[in-house]
């Protein structure tokens, strides 16, 4: 579990990349949302258009062949002594249903008021079992 000040930065950031590898090793990284709570990072698969079923995006084929995965969350400013980052390394899974689905989409949901408009119900979640926190710089 991340220490307080970490758990901050991933409870209150707005907005991350995700980096997932496919079975070759091919990095692909992706702007994300999502929620934090107890050690897990959750991030949707939500209605916005893509060219793709939800299943069939790269972000989730790579998730299957290689579960292991990295969320980079940064701060940026122009004074660059306020530069900082946190790198959240972790297993991802995949949820569709259940108990742990339906705590995810409330989180989602209670964090940004797009879904409101953008029901997260029956969409999958990328559940990430955060494993380490790498961080650098400045979080506040």
């Amino acid at each position: 579990m991340p220490n307080p000040d970490v758990a901050d930065t991933l409870g209150n950031a707005r907005v991350a990349r995700l980096a997932t590898v496919d079975e070759v090793g091919r990095p692909h990284v992706v702007p994300i949302v999502f929620a934090y709570a107890d050690g897990v990072l959750y991030s949707p698969i939500d209605a916005k258009p893509k060219s793709v079923e939800a299943t069939r995006l790269r972000r989730v084929r790579n998730i299957v062949a290689n579960p292991r995965v990295q969320v980079l969350i940064d701060r940026y400013d122009e004074d660059w002594f306020q530069l900082g980052y946190a790198q959240v390394r972790g297993t991802a899974t995949l949820l569709e249903d259940g108990e742990e689905h339906w705590r995810a989409v409330e989180l989602l949901e209670a964090k940004y008021a797009q879904y409101a408009d953008m029901p997260l119900e029956g969409r999958p979640v990328i559940r990430i079992a955060v494993e380490q926190v790498v961080t650098w710089g400045s979080l506040r």
